[in-house]
């Protein structure tokens, strides 16, 4: 992550990384593969991949059909 970037732009970027290790945490906890929510979703492989990673930014309609893919309320995924 680059260090030369305003606190809040940094701010963000921890932050979706902290809700894409959630979403893979939860998805493990459901013993999903990442194939399966992401053709539930749907989204492509990619992206899907992207947002675990931190580096996506999905919609709020993406993150609600995830949580409903795992299985796991929405809060969850977001705390």
């Amino acid at each position: 992550m680059p260090r030369d970037l305003p606190d809040e732009t940094q701010w963000l970027l921890q932050e979706r990384q902290r809700i894409g290790r959630r979403i893979r945490d939860a998805r493990i906890d459901h013993n999903l593969t990442q194939e399966a929510v992401f053709l539930a979703v749907p989204i492509s492989r990619s992206y899907y991949q992207e947002i675990e990673s931190g580096q996506g930014n999905p919609t709020l309609v993406t993150l609600i059909l995830i949580a409903r893919a795992i299985g796991c309320p929405l809060s969850d995924l977001v705390r």
